[in-house]
């Protein structure tokens, strides 16, 4: 099959510090990816890089047939990347429907004069409904997001990523910071989208769920590829488990 996105010797260098070398991810169209190792592996990097947040030394990115490799960060996101954050960053003077419904407008915005005149809002709002329905928190679409808690919030900025209709779903440490049972919960609402045809990728820490939701696993260590291919094979390695883990 062909990678619905393909970064290849991916080369990030901080001052004299090399936070990814010659790295290379593969995604195809469909499939939930987790991309794991321990902190400081190069994880975040790697995904800054593919949404052009972060400029390398080198790297070839490909969306589908299409090369971003010099495109700017709004153009890969208008090409169908969606990138979430483990920090939420919500507009908190916004209900949590507006918030969606903003993002959901987004191609609006691509042009000002268009988005000045065009009044009515109806249709954004009710394509945020449905993302709203879609990660579970319908009950809060009229609260002030500064009132709500952490583990809506994440759902929240899920479900703002998904309005802008990516082909890609970048997901950075979604569940950090909760639970176990709101990470649970939020895992499986994940994966769930991924069934429905969402191609994935997943920074996580929580190794339980990624195993438990992931079809696939790629692992770096010290900014370097390191294993990738089924969890279970994958989590089996002792090379992963000693980077991983800290076990042989």
């Amino acid at each position: 099959m062909a990678a619905i996105l393909l970064a290849e010797s991916v080369t990030v260098r901080f001052g004299g510090v090399t936070a990814l070398k010659d790295v290379c991810l593969r995604v195809e169209k469909g499939e939930f990816l987790s991309l794991i190792g321990p902190n400081g592996a190069g994880k975040t990097t790697l995904l800054n890089t593919i949404t052009g947040i972060v400029t390398p030394e080198k790297a070839s990115l490909k969306l589908g047939n299409k090369d971003i490799s010099n495109l700017s960060t709004h153009k890969r996101i208008q090409l169908g990347l969606a990138l979430t954050h483990q920090i939420v960053r919500p507009f908190r003077s916004m209900t949590v429907l507006e918030n969606v419904a903003f993002a959901a407008g987004f191609k609006k915005l691509r042009n000002i004069f268009p988005s000045l005149i065009t009044l009515n809002r109806s249709p954004e709002k009710k394509k945020a409904l449905e993302f709203l329905e879609m990660v579970g928190i319908t009950q809060y679409k009229a609260q002030q997001v500064s009132k709500l808690p952490l583990g809506v919030l994440k759902r929240l900025e899920v479900a703002r990523a998904l309005a802008i209709e990516p082909q890609i779903l970048l997901l950075d440490e979604p569940l950090a910071g909760l639970n176990s049972q709101e990470a649970g919960k939020l895992a499986d609402t994940i994966k769930s989208i991924s069934k429905q045809g969402m191609t994935i990728v997943m920074i996580e820490h929580n190794l339980s769920e990624v195993l438990r939701v992931s079809d696939r696993l790629h692992v770096l260590d010290n900014g370097k590829d390191l294993a990738q291919g089924d969890p279970r094979v994958v989590m089996s390695k002792p090379e992963v488990r000693t980077a991983y883990l800290g076990v042989q």
